[in-house]
């Protein structure tokens, strides 16, 4: 979504299912340097509940994490969860971006799927488009007033000024695509619950979607095949991976429909953009959040889709100290959201 008011200094704040981050940066030439970050693990039960003690409860852990940080301002841009936005692109006729701003109103209602009054919606030109060069293309995101309204309110409740709120899809794509691409990737950022999915072209996101799997969707998997407790296989999952020599293959061997199903809904994708885009191919995918931190995942992603993978960085544009990047190592696969919240524009 647009930056609602000017902003000078501000941090970027992820509400996740599994942990709380916030990042706040500066800006130096090319690159950023990072000035503060905290994370402070949260219960999924906390998060997708509305209740008043659940609320609460997750104020104390926000507060937590940034009372860590070491974070002064109160400026924040914040993310909104890919399951509570739609994102889209569209083509439109060419014309001037003011004469856009005249009649792209009153088309939005033909491509989102709520009313307009009801949600809060942006977009963004992204220039002419990549099939047919007499259209151009626009980014179209929205999500519900409701939703957006009580973000607002429940984060400005702890003092903050909320200055920009933004999907996370589109957050991930600053952090975790390299500079100077000239062709397109897939980008995978695996969360707990979900799996958001860009397909990107120079810099500019040409598909957006989410797929209902995550890592809490393997680790059923994992405890109904093996008959363990869930954090057993979590911790087979997160140290052996897909490793077909370790614990004799049997984690790849549970995990095999599960993940069969979530490299076909990558190739859909992939597909999808390619039958859109002919000329354009895909030229590698890159894999973030648990998608990065699993073991050999990205070798199985490669040979289910036979298109390059390789792990991404979301610190890539970023220096960080010595002792910042022994602390982030972990968990630093988590980050791409937020860190791409902080890499907005603050000028």
């Amino acid at each position: 979504m647009t930056l609602l008011k000017g902003a000078g200094d501000f941090f970027a704040l992820d509400i996740g299912t599994n942990a709380v981050r916030v990042v706040q940066l500066s800006h130096s030439g090319q690159t950023w340097n990072l000035v503060k970050y905290g994370y402070a693990p949260v219960d999924a039960q906390t998060t997708a509940s509305d209740s008043p003690e659940a609320k609460q409860r997750l104020s104390e852990i926000i507060m937590t994490a940034i009372g860590q940080s070491g974070i002064k301002a109160r400026d924040v841009a914040i993310g909104l969860p890919s399951q509570k936005t739609f994102t889209t692109v569209i083509d439109v006729p060419t014309m001037s971006e003011s004469e856009l701003k005249g009649t792209i109103k009153y088309q939005i209602d033909q491509y989102i799927p709520m009313a307009v009054e009801d949600a809060k919606v942006d977009w963004k030109l992204l220039g002419q488009s990549l099939h047919d060069p007499k259209q151009q293309e626009v980014l179209l995101t929205s999500t519900a007033n409701q939703y957006a309204e009580s973000q607002l309110e429940f984060v400005e409740s702890l003092g903050l000024n909320v200055i920009a709120a933004e999907p996370d899809p589109i957050a991930m794509i600053r952090s975790l695509l390299p500079s100077g691409l000239t062709d397109a990737r897939l980008l995978v950022d695996m969360g707990e619950q979900t799996t958001d999915l860009a397909i990107t072209y120079a810099d500019a996101p040409r598909l957006v979607r989410t797929i209902p799997v995550g890592l809490n969707t393997l680790l059923k998997a994992i405890v109904t095949n093996l008959n363990v407790q869930e954090e057993q296989a979590r911790q087979f999952i997160l140290k052996f991976g897909l490793a077909p020599d370790r614990l004799d293959g049997q984690v790849l061997k549970a995990l095999d429909g599960t993940l069969d199903n979530f490299t076909s809904e990558l190739v859909k994708s992939i597909k999808f953009f390619q039958t859109r885009y002919p000329n354009t191919p895909v030229g590698g995918i890159l894999l973030a959040g648990y998608a990065a931190s699993t073991p050999r995942f990205g070798e199985y992603v490669g040979a289910k889709t036979g298109v390059a993978v390789e792990a991404a960085n979301p610190w890539q544009k970023v220096r960080v100290s010595q002792e910042d990047q022994q602390q982030l190592l972990p968990i630093m696969h988590e980050f791409a959201t937020v860190v791409g919240l902080a890499q907005r524009s603050n000028k």
